[in-house]
This record gives structure tokens, sequence and C-alpha cells, in this order.
């Protein structure tokens, strides 16, 4: 799937002339709507994909119809191909969904399966490196922890999203040793750059509320949906973001 500027959802673009900042690049297909900032979500998969979990998926999207606009495939210790079997029906689904399919960590696997884009840790290698292998309308993401140091390099080599976090305590995005960002420097990045930023780690519809106030385009959630009934989580979710 291409996402483009026209997509109700995943990035729309904003206005050239607000993207001067630092020089960063503008790119009209991931840059904020300026007219339009409601919080969305951004699903991250349990390690656990087989078995019932296409189900789960699909309950979750159908729910969260214009609130869930991306999901993020996160496994670990699989060979390619284990992980591109997994993959492929959670593509499918997201696919049916219009929601973008994002491959976590593995440059290899998101142009194996032709994925949407590709989320990128500190050691994960460059954005410009991803762009060179996956083209340009690619959707590339970094971990920026609580750096906004990390996070202008990051928008500088190409970056479509900076991801913030862990805000709160989290088994999936935690580094135990990482500095925890505070909610404002999603007001500092949202005030200088047009390239949307997500909130990460240990997000909850209980405690969001400060991440929505202070500027995050998305929220990447994980345990908060998979551990418990998706689809009760999801409403919560649009409940809590619709409060703010």
């Amino acid at each position: 799937m291409t996402l483009g500027p026209d997509r109700s959802g995943f990035f729309p673009c904003a206005k050239p002339e607000q993207f001067t900042a630092l020089a960063l690049p503008y790119n009209p297909a991931m840059a904020r709507n300026m007219d339009d900032l409601t919080t969305q979500l951004y699903l991250i998969s349990p390690l656990e994909v087989g078995g019932e979990f296409p189900q789960r998926l699909e309950r979750a999207l159908a729910a969260g119809k214009g609130l869930v606009t991306a999901f993020q495939f996160r496994v670990k210790g699989l060979d390619q191909h284990d992980a591109a079997r997994l993959a492929e029906p959670l593509q499918a689904i997201c696919a049916a969904h219009d929601v973008a399919f994002i491959v976590n960590d593995s440059v290899a696997l998101a142009k194996r399966l032709k994925a949407d884009g590709v989320h990128l840790g500190q050691d994960d290698g460059s954005p410009k490196d991803a762009r060179e292998q996956l083209g340009r309308d690619a959707q590339i993401g970094v971990t920026c922890h609580a750096s906004r140091h990390m996070a202008m390099e990051a928008g500088e080599a190409g970056a479509d999203y900076i991801a913030f976090g862990a805000f709160f305590d989290s088994s999936t995005k935690d580094k135990g040793d990482t500095e925890r960002p505070k909610p404002e420097i999603l007001q500092w990045w949202s005030s200088l750059f047009e390239i949307p930023c997500v909130a990460i780690g240990g997000i909850t519809p209980e405690n969001c509320a400060p991440l929505v106030a202070t500027g995050a385009d998305f929220l990447a959630v994980s345990g908060a949906v998979w551990n418990g009934d998706e689809v009760a989580a999801i409403e919560a979710f649009g409940k809590a973001i619709k409060g703010i």
C-alpha cells in the first residue's frame, strides 16, 4: 500500500512554508495537517502473533476505525522466513482496514514484505540507509528515547516520524536505565517541527491525557490493548483522547 498526502489518518500533509525549523526536510506525505491535530493510535503487536491473534487484530482495527492508523509488527528471535509467514495475514488485515503496516527493526523484512515502512531503534541503522533500500514512499520512524538531539538528527536524516519514550513503565519498550522523557518534549517538538511525533511506552487510557495535551500525534500502545479485551481497550482510548 502506498500512503500519500490524501490519506485520512497516517501523517497527512502540512504547508511547505511551515517546515523550516533547523532545515529539516519537508515531506508532503508525512508532515502533520495543522488544521486537524487529533491524536491517533499506533498499535504494536505482542511478541506472540500466531494462533488467534489475527482475529484479535481484526476486531481491534474494526473497533478503531478512524482512530487506529498504524500497526507495528514486532517479533523477536525468528528467522526471516518464519517472521514473514506470521506477518502476511496481519499485513492483509491491515490493508483491508487502510492501516499502515510497519515492521519493527528489520529493513530486510520490510523490503521482503513490501511493508508500508519500518521502525528503527538507535542500533538498527540510519533512516537514510533505510530509505535507499525501501524507496521514497516508505514510512520510516526512529526511536529517540528522551533525546532532543537524537530526534533532530533523525529528522535531518529523513525520518518520517519520531518516537519518544518510554514515558511510563513498559515491558515492551522500556530500556531500564534509559532516561524517561517528560511530556513537555512532545510540546517542544510539535511547536518547532512538522514531522509527527509518537509517544510510546506503558501508555494506557488512564495515563495518556498529558501526552495528548502536550502534542502527541500518535500514541503507540501494546500491552494496554493486547493484555485484555482489545475492543474494550480501543474504545477506552478513544474516549480518553476525545476527553482532552
